[in-house]
C-alpha cells in the first residue's frame, strides 16, 4: 500500500477522531513538498547549473526552477539577476512518492540517523528538513557527481498547529528522535 492510499483509508479518519472534526476536509493533510538547491558556483560556471538540474530532476522527477540572485552580493562576486539556486515544488502523486522514498528509503540511509529534530516546525505547521549531502538518494549516481550540495526540503501541511503537524508526520513515518528536540 503506498502512502497515498495508507493516508486516504487509515490516517485520515483516525486523524480525524483525534482531533474531534467533523468534516474530512478539515483533517490535516500535506499539500506541497518544496525541495530548494543553493548553487552559488552556476554564476561562474554553466555546466554546473545544468548537472546539478539534471540531478534534481533525477531525484524528483520535474525540472526545478532556476533562481536568480535578487541583489548584488560583492563579497561573493554574484551579481543581480546571475543563477544562485534552483527549486522544485512537488505536489500530487510526485510529491506522494517522493515523501515515501525520503521516509523509508533516504533518512534511514544517513550515517549515524537517529531521527530528524521536532524543533524544526514553524507556528503554521510547516516542516523544514535540511540533507547535507544530496547524494544520499539512490537516483544520483557517485561517479559522475562533481561534489555533494546541500537539499532544503519543506513540508507544507494545511495543519492549524506544530501539534497537529507533527501527528500527521508521525503517522505517515516521519522518523522523528525519540526524547524531545
Amino acid at each position: 500500500m503506498n502512502l497515498q492510499t495508507l493516508y486516504k483509508d487509515e490516517i485520515r479518519p483516525k486523524l480525524q477522531k483525534e482531533i474531534g472534526v467533523k468534516s474530512v476536509m478539515a483533517v490535516p493533510q500535506i499539500t506541497k513538498v518544496v525541495l530548494d538547491m543553493g548553487i552559488g558556483e552556476a554564476a561562474k560556471t554553466a555546466s554546473v547549473l545544468e548537472q546539478v538540474q539534471a540531478e534534481l530532476a533525477a531525484i524528483t522527477g520535474q525540472k526545478g526552477q532556476v533562481r536568480p540572485a535578487s541583489r548584488d552580493i560583492s563579497g561573493f562576486g554574484i551579481r543581480r539577476g546571475q543563477p544562485v539556486g534552483l527549486r522544485v515544488t512537488l505536489r500530487g502523486k510526485y510529491m506522494w512518492s517522493f515523501l515515501e522514498k525520503l521516509f523509508k528509503i533516504v533518512l534511514p540511509r544517513i550515517r549515524d540517523f537517529r531521527g530528524v529534530k521536532t524543533a524544526s516546525f514553524d507556528k503554521a505547521g510547516n516542516y523544514t528538513l535540511g540533507i547535507t549531502e544530496h547524494t544520499i538518494f539512490p537516483e544520483i549516481d557517485l561517479a559522475k557527481v562533481s561534489r555533494g550540495r546541500g537539499l532544503g526540503i519543506t513540508i507544507v501541511t494545511s495543519a492549524k498547529s506544530e501539534t497537529q503537524a507533527k501527528r500527521l508526520l508521525e503517522e505517515l513515518g516521519m522518523p522523528f528522535e525519540k526524547g524531545g528536540k
